[in-house]
């Protein structure tokens, strides 16, 4: 994040247009900047200043909003996200912090990856849903972004693997990396011969 922030002038400044970018259709208050982006009501009404100034942030009756027309809204964009604030060691030390995980995968916002079922799965035991709850909510405040995430207990992902359940088959065929993989998982297998019943 250092890096990006020297060049736009400011930590908070990245994780505001993140916020707008990754949230295009979305209108938040002063208030929700804050609580979104996790900075101060003095830093929030000065990067949203500047931000209209620019020409990336809009004023409405109702709050703020990304002008969809600005004219580098898509190169911006594209930066943001190859910018992630996270290098993958730190995603997998903050999530293995809250249980005894085996796998992590990133996709969809991390990869361009926009029709991915979800951001992050995760796979573990013993896992601390209110400290896991509260770590993807200071990954989604840096993001900008909420973030789609799926997590199951070992033995129910192995059961649903097994039985090439649907969900765990959408993530796994879209693209996506494995930044943590204690259980040696390769691609799915694809069933041979099976019987579906309905």
């Amino acid at each position: 994040m250092k890096s990006v922030s020297y060049i736009f002038g400011g930590e908070a400044k990245v994780k505001i247009m993140r916020l707008f970018v990754f949230n295009p259709g979305l209108v938040f208050s002063t208030s929700e900047v804050v609580h979104r982006a996790k900075t101060s009501l003095t830093t929030a009404r000065r990067e949203l200043g500047a931000l209209i100034k620019a020409g990336l942030v809009k004023k409405g009756a109702k709050g703020y909003i990304l002008n969809r027309s600005y004219r580098y809204l898509t190169a911006i964009g594209n930066f943001l996200i190859d910018a992630t604030p996270f290098s993958e060691k730190e995603i997998v030390k903050k999530i293995s912090s809250t249980g005894n995980m085996k796998l992590i995968l990133i996709s969809g916002v991390f990869l361009h990856n926009p029709d991915s079922r979800v951001d992050i799965l995760v796979v573990g035991d013993n896992i601390k849903q209110s400290k896991l709850l509260s770590t993807m909510s200071s990954i989604e405040a840096e993001l900008g972004s909420e973030l789609r995430y799926a997590v199951f207990e070992t033995s129910d992902f192995q059961y649903r693997l097994g039985i090439y359940d649907k969900l765990i088959r959408d993530i796994l065929d879209s693209r996506h990396e494995k930044i943590l993989n204690k259980l040696g998982l390769q691609s799915i297998p694809q069933p041979s011969n099976a019987i579906h019943r309905a």
